[in-house]
């Protein structure tokens, strides 16, 4: 496999002297399906799939370089011990979720900064074989582009990582007022991972003046944060993230709660790892009555009803009702309970940019207008491909992947 690990440290691989990357690489534009054991219940052709009219997102956010050492196992303080493998990515939430927007057929744009070192051509290089325009990237003289160790634990497969920012940081003059407009005309989509948030919310004003949808990436709380949540229109959060910003005593509880504070937002999914996902959509029920009922009620309902001899990713969605969240308040809505694919554990290989492979699906999914109750499993499934490979964007499938066809047809 080529990708940014051409440029191998020339000297103490341990080390990861980032500055001693060779500039030129060759990002991968193929992955590899021979670990693939899934049976599948349809022939495993290429995936037939009608491409959105306009296919032009931009995102703004983070992008890195990733120094991916794999390992036995988590090292104890002051043990020395050697990497089972080792690569070089490209790397960072926005830099993720548009290289798999990229590979199954949208246009991105991004807007972040690296410095002129070789890890920062790199970047840009990767970016640009994979479909991403790079046009709108801020480039310093100077300084270091951001980059991220991380240590993958092949027993528990687990993965720590270690970031050092870019500097100098963006600012947002470093944006320019033609490069922010060209930037946005003709986007269907904007997406925001929550980082860069002074730049990011001059983009979020704009994006909102000109009624363009936006999706945020609600990892963690961070500066700025609740200020970029007043433009959303869709929100994917971590599985800690709603309890943390609400305050309430369950994740259903939480969305209902989140639906509530933010009333521009149409959905909002929480990533749930190995257990899949809950999605809250928002919905207007005109002169109809719905059902009351409580949302925690019809999450365990909802799970309840999953197979649990599936492997492949499925969706269970409710009926439109007034769901109840005690001491909260009410939404009209639907709850949605998504599953994961069952990796086989000798198939599992990293969950590095997992929930980045999910947005970058779900972005894809809303420019290609797909109903909520496929978009699930296919984000879902897109996820779990990208897990069967060392780092965040190795194991990106393209839109052709006959692992897709399934959730494309």
């Amino acid at each position: 496999m080529v990708t940014l690990g051409q440029m191998l440290p020339s000297g103490n691989v341990a080390g990861f002297n980032c500055r001693t990357l060779l500039p030129s690489f060759a990002p991968p534009l193929t992955t590899t399906t021979r670990n693939f054991s899934v049976k599948m219940s349809i022939p495993a052709t290429q995936a037939s799939i009608v491409l959105p009219e306009n296919r032009i997102i931009l995102g703004c956010g983070a992008v890195s370089v990733d120094f991916l050492a794999a390992v036995a196992s988590y090292p104890s303080p002051d043990d020395k011990i050697r990497s089972t493998s080792f690569e070089v990515q490209g790397g960072g939430n926005t830099g993720n979720a548009l290289t798999c927007a990229a590979r199954l057929g949208l246009t991105p744009r991004i807007i972040s900064k690296v410095a002129d070192d070789s890890q920062g051509k790199g970047l840009l290089e990767e970016l640009e074989a994979d479909g991403v325009d790079s046009s709108f990237m801020v480039v310093s003289e100077g300084g270091n582009s951001p980059f991220t160790y991380i240590i993958v634990d092949n027993q528990t497969k687990t993965r720590t990582c270690i970031h050092t920012p870019g500097n100098p940081p963006m600012i947002p003059t470093d944006l320019s007022q033609s490069n922010l407009l060209s930037a946005l005309d003709g986007a269907k989509l904007v997406y925001f991972d929550g980082r860069l948030h002074e730049t990011a919310a001059i983009v979020a004003e704009e994006a909102n003046r000109r009624g363009i949808p936006i999706l945020i990436d609600a990892e963690r709380k961070r500066e700025g944060l609740d200020y970029l949540l007043n433009f959303a229109s869709y929100v994917v959060c971590s599985t800690k993230f709603p309890q943390e910003w609400t305050e309430a005593s369950s994740i259903p509880s939480a969305l209902v709660s989140m639906l509530l504070r933010l009333p521009k937002v149409k959905f909002v999914i929480v990533t749930l790892g190995k257990d899949g996902c809950i999605m809250l959509q928002r919905t207007e029920m005109d002169n109809l009555l719905p059902e009351e009922m409580d949302v925690e009620d019809l999450f365990e309902k909802l799970n309840l009803e999953k197979d649990t001899n599936a492997t492949l990713p499925a969706c269970i969605s409710s009926n439109v009702a007034k769901l109840h969240a005690k001491g909260i308040g009410t939404i009209t809505g639907k709850l949605l309970v998504g599953t994961a694919e069952r990796i086989p554990q000798t198939e599992l290989i990293d969950t590095t940019g997992a929930g980045d492979a999910f947005i970058g699906a779900v972005l894809y999914s809303i420019c290609a207008n797909m109903p909520l109750e496929k978009m699930l499993p296919f984000a879902a499934q897109v996820a779990a491909i990208k897990c069967r490979a060392l780092g965040a964007r190795a194991g990106l499938p393209h839109s052709t992947d006959h692992r897709l066809s399934p959730f494309l047809v």
